[in-house]
């Protein structure tokens, strides 16, 4: 997807910093809900010891770039999506279902996400580079953490969950879906 063009008129470029910010907020958002879901089956599970470490690891890294959205939505008056209802439902319900589908299935959900997310982070880091070069930096720092838990459920074997193809697709058309509602709502 290639990065949107500047709008013209006054206020545009505000306007579009609002998107990213209420966007990339609500996706946050969503990630540590999809940890917390997943923690919730898993983590006191016997047996998941290993797999509930690296959940909490990876939602405390979704924790850090949710507050620092938090605070960015503060600092640029921008509103969160009116759905962060919905979306804190949902992304528990994704983590708790899938984990319940088992640890790969846990792993096929981390890696269909980040991989939707990291691929919206790069494609907001170029449209903001010349723009915003520090929130670019940013964002590219949130990216690698992304990129990171993507690998990390890739080399945990999110691949050979049962029905990967279709679990991972669905996934991403939800993720895909989201992302375009919480830019607007």
């Amino acid at each position: 997807m290639s990065p949107l063009p500047p709008r013209p008129g006054k206020g545009a470029t505000t306007a579009r910093l609002a998107e990213i910010l209420r966007v990339d907020h609500a996706g946050e958002l969503g990630a540590v809900h999809i940890y917390r879901g997943q923690r919730a089956v898993l983590g006191k599970a016997p047996g998941h010891e290993r797999i509930a470490g690296q959940l909490a690891e990876m939602e405390g890294h979704e924790a850090v770039h949710l507050a620092r959205f938090d605070a960015l939505l503060n600092e640029h008056k921008v509103r969160p999506t009116l759905f962060t209802p919905l979306w804190r439902l949902a992304g528990f319900a994704l983590g708790a279902g899938t984990a319940l589908m088992g640890e790969k299935a846990a792993h096929a959900c981390t890696e269909a996400v980040e991989t939707v997310i990291a691929d919206h982070y790069a494609s907001q880091i170029r449209e903001l580079e010349t723009r915003d070069p520090a929130l670019a930096a940013e964002l590219t720092q949130f990216r690698n953490e992304e990129l990171s838990h993507r690998d990390q459920a890739v080399e945990e074997g999110a691949r050979d969950a049962p029905g990967y193809a279709l679990l991972a697709a669905i996934i991403q058309v939800g993720c895909k879906t989201a992302i375009r509602i919480s830019e607007k709502v």
